[in-house]
């Protein structure tokens, strides 16, 4: 599961702008106050990359370092759009299960 939340997280921040990997691993922590980290994004990146979800969107130099900025595509925003629907209809319904603790089962 973290796999398919760390797609969706990089596809949502790529769908507000382009970005770099530590730039998108930073504002992630940054958004989630910390709760979720990560040691390294380039293997979502990859997949993503891959299945043409995202791609390249330019090369800058900063630092002495080159930063590889990334944009999401056609198809990373309809998946992005098919992630959604499940995260929401998963969180949803495991949020009325866990309402039902203590209810589920009568005492015997």
């Amino acid at each position: 599961m973290k796999k398919t939340v760390t797609e969706m997280m990089v596809l949502f921040l790529l769908r507000q702008k382009q970005m770099y990997v530590y730039e998108m691993s930073q504002e992630i922590s940054r958004l989630t106050n910390g709760v979720y980290t990560f040691n390294t994004l380039y293997l979502a990146i990859y997949r993503l990359q891959e299945r043409g979800h995202i791609k390249e969107a330019g090369k800058r130099q900063a630092d002495n370092r080159v930063r590889v900025y990334f944009k999401i595509t056609k198809s990373g925003q309809e998946y992005l759009h098919d992630l959604l629907e499940e995260y929401r209809l998963l969180t949803d319904s495991l949020d009325r299960l866990l309402a039902l603790d203590g209810t589920l089962y009568p005492e015997e």
